[in-house]
């Protein structure tokens, strides 16, 4: 069965190891194939945009997923994995549920589970954020 995406004017779409850019006008694609990468605009991150831990993370997994040897991106995966779990260990049902998608070679759902990841840390920042400003003033100087 056929994948149907619509773009936007001049979204741009990952299929496998091409970007389409679309023209001017909507467009809409009918993408057939068995088991091919396909990346929204909206949901690729950029070595410059991934500017958080759970970024990262999203970051390498999507390298996995793009990849044509995704274990070739493990070792960096790993890494920030370790490092995330060091510094937010409520992140661990996220990192599971990741590596069970990855390790099962569903990098698709692993991407899902990452975004997932990149929600909990921004609460998780939000609460700091409110938790710093309440404090007040006087208390940050302190």
């Amino acid at each position: 069965m056929a994948l149907k995406v619509e773009l936007k004017p001049h979204e741009r779409i990952i299929i496998g190891a091409c970007v389409v850019t679309n023209t001017d006008q909507r467009a809409r694609l009918l993408i057939d194939g068995d088991r091919i990468p396909i990346l929204r605009e909206k949901d690729i991150l950029t070595p410059e945009t991934a500017d958080t831990p759970a970024k990262l993370v999203y970051l390498a997994v999507q390298l996995m997923y793009l990849s044509p040897d995704p274990m070739a991106h493990h070792p960096t995966y790993f890494s920030l994995v370790r490092d995330i779990l060091t510094t937010m260990p409520s992140a661990w049902p996220f990192i599971e549920g990741i590596n069970n998608y990855t390790l099962n070679g569903d990098l698709y759902h692993a991407l899902k589970e990452a975004k997932k990841l990149i929600g909990h840390e921004e609460q998780i920042l939000e609460s700091a954020r409110k938790m710093q400003s309440s404090q007040g003033p006087d208390r940050k100087s302190a």
